[in-house]
């Protein structure tokens, strides 16, 4: 289990920081965890997972399509 930052998240993702704050309001995005006082993380299992959702709904969207 590995916990990242912002910067890896934003750079995973390809979202910007407002954006995945967004999300999160929204419950679309798996939540941070407080690290300290002004410092949170994310597990990065739950970012991958969450890019592999967004892969299998493009999928599905094209197999309806075609």
């Amino acid at each position: 289990m590995r916990i990242i930052r912002l910067k890896e998240v934003i750079n995973s993702t390809g979202l910007a920081r407002s954006t995945i704050y967004k999300y999160i309001s929204e419950g679309a995005f798996p939540k941070p965890i407080p690290l300290g006082d002004r410092s949170v993380g994310w597990l990065e299992s739950e970012i991958h997972n969450w890019i592999l959702a967004r892969v299998a709904e493009r999928d599905m969207q094209g197999a309806v399509v075609a």
